[in-house]
C-alpha cells in the first residue's frame, strides 16, 4: 500500500468514526427535544430528506428510482425505518441513552436469527447461543419485570427498534443495495416523513416557530445527512467489517455524550448487561465477515 493510500485509509477511519459519533449523537435529541419521538423522527426525516435530496441531484443528477418495484420496495423500506426511528427515540425517552442505545444493538444478533428464517434455514447453533448471551444482557438492565416501570417499557421499545432496524437492513441488502446511501437514506427519509406526517401534523406545522426548531436542524443535518455521506465516502477505502465493527462502538459514544452533555450516568448492571450484548454484536459482526470471505 503506498503512502497515499495509507493517508486515504486514515482519513477513511476517522470520517467513519466521526460518522458514528455523530448517529450516536441523535440519541441526545430524545432528551432534549420537548416533543414526543413520533415528531422528533418526522423533523428528522423531513429536513434529512431535502439535505439529501439536494446532494444526489448535485452528484447523481437523477433522483428519481429506476422502477415501479423499486418505489414499492422503497416505501416497505422507508415504513420499516419510521418505525424504527420513532421506537428509537421513544425508548430512550421512556428509559436513559444508554439503556436504549445498547438494546438497539441487539440487532445483529436478531439478523442473523430472522435471515435463516427468511430463507427456510434453521439459525445455526452459535447465532442461537450469542441470542441468549444477548438475552441475559437485556435481562440484567430490567429493573423489575413490570409494564409499569418507565424503564422496562423502554429497553422493550429498543429491542422493538431493533427487529424493525433487522428487518430493513435485511430487506435493503436483497432489493435496495444498487442505489448509492446517499439516494438510499433520501428516498427512505421521504418514506418517513409521509408516514409520520398524518399523525403529528399540527406539532408538526408548529416547530418553525418553536425554541427547538435550531435542534431539529442540527438533528436532520449534522447528525443525519452529514454521518450517512461520511459513511459511503469511508467505505470506499474501508473494508465492510472495519465500518461494521466500528458501528458497535456507537453505544459507548451516546453513553459518553449522555454522560458529558446530559450528566446521565449507566448503574453497574446497564454496564454488565450492555457489555454482554455490545460483545455479542462484535462477535457476530466478525464471524458474518469471516464467513463471508
Amino acid at each position: 500500500m503506498s503512502s497515499h493510500d495509507t493517508q486515504q485509509v486514515k482519513i477513511a477511519l476517522a470520517q467513519t468514526h466521526i460518522a458514528i459519533l455523530l448517529l450516536a449523537g441523535t440519541a441526545l435529541f430524545s432528551r432534549v427535544i420537548e416533543y414526543n419521538a413520533t415528531v422528533i423522527s418526522l423533523g428528522r426525516a423531513f429536513i434529512a430528506f431535502w439535505v439529501l435530496a439536494c446532494l444526489v441531484k448535485l452528484t447523481e443528477k437523477r433522483i428519481r428510482l429506476h422502477s415501479w418495484r423499486d418505489y414499492r420496495n422503497g416505501t416497505i423500506l422507508g415504513a420499516l425505518m419510521a418505525a424504527h426511528w420513532v421506537t428509537y427515540f421513544y425508548a430512550m425517552q421512556f428509559s436513559s441513552v444508554a439503556t436504549g442505545m445498547i438494546a438497539l444493538y441487539t440487532f445483529p444478533v436478531i439478523t442473523v436469527l430472522i435471515e435463516p428464517l427468511m430463507q427456510k434455514k434453521l439459525p445455526k447453533f452459535s447465532d442461537i447461543f450469542l441470542a441468549v448471551v444477548v438475552v441475559i444482557g437485556v435481562a440484567l438492565m430490567v429493573p423489575e419485570f413490570s409494564l409499569k416501570s418507565e424503564h422496562t417499557v423502554g429497553i422493550l421499545l429498543g429491542v422493538l427498534s431493533a427487529i424493525f432496524f433487522a428487518f430493513r437492513n435485511i430487506m435493503n441488502k436483497q432489493v435496495f443495495a444498487h442505489y448509492s446511501g446517499a439516494k438510499n437514506m433520501m428516498f427512505q427519509a421521504l418514506i418517513v416523513t409521509l408516514c409520520l406526517l398524518p399523525f403529528e401534523w399540527q406539532a408538526f406545522t408548529a416547530i418553525p416557530s418553536s425554541p427547538w426548531v435550531w435542534y431539529f436542524l442540527l438533528l436532520g443535518t449534522a447528525f443525519t445527512a452529514l454521518p450517512h455521506v461520511l459513511v459511503v465516502s469511508g467505505l470506499k477505502y474501508l473494508q465492510a467489517k472495519s465500518m461494521a465493527l466500528i458501528s458497535c462502538l456507537s453505544p459507548f459514544y451516546g453513553a459518553i455524550l449522555a454522560a458529558l452533555l446530559l450528566a446521565e450516568y449507566p448503574d453497574i448492571w446497564t454496564i454488565v448487561g450492555g457489555t454482554l450484548v455490545v460483545s455479542a454484536a462484535v462477535f457476530e459482526t466478525l464471524a458474518v465477515k469471516k464467513a463471508s470471505k
